[in-house]
């Protein structure tokens, strides 16, 4: 067996684990209740299934060219994702769309209700402020 027959299997068995893992995914996002279920169903594995069949496309191709702007696409999916996922996560919290009872740990009602806080008190602030110079 000759380097290109090695590689076309290789590229065949990634690329089959990818789609496998990119289908996980978009039953995860269909099946999952939650916000936050679906949100880690469709990153997680979703990432890694596409690197895989983007690493798969890559040993199949057998261009460097080819090779270099698949893995700009994966370092760019993977930049992005995590980004993407964290705001979501935090806007669906801001939203009331998270069921807090279902967290084993919430470490963001705190610190939202601190930046409420203070958020009326720079407010009160302003409105003091402008009460007792009036122009």
């Amino acid at each position: 067996m000759d380097w290109i027959a090695v590689a076309d299997v290789v590229a065949a068995v990634l690329m089959l684990c990818g789609a496998f893992l990119v289908l996980a995914a978009g039953v995860g996002v269909a099946r999952f209740p939650d916000l936050l279920g679906r949100m880690h169903a469709a990153t997680k594995p979703q990432v890694l299934g596409l690197v895989l069949l983007l690493t798969g496309v890559g040993l199949r191709v057998h261009a460097w060219d080819v090779a270099g702007m698949l893995f700009l696409v994966a370092v760019f999916q993977l930049l992005t994702a995590p980004v993407a996922a964290h705001m979501v996560g935090r806007a669906g919290y801001r939203t009331g769309k998270v069921d807090t009872s279902l967290l084993a740990l919430d470490e963001l009602t705190p610190d939202q209700e601190a930046a409420e806080r203070a958020a009326q008190d720079e407010a009160d602030g302003e409105t003091e402020q402008a009460d007792a110079d009036p122009r």
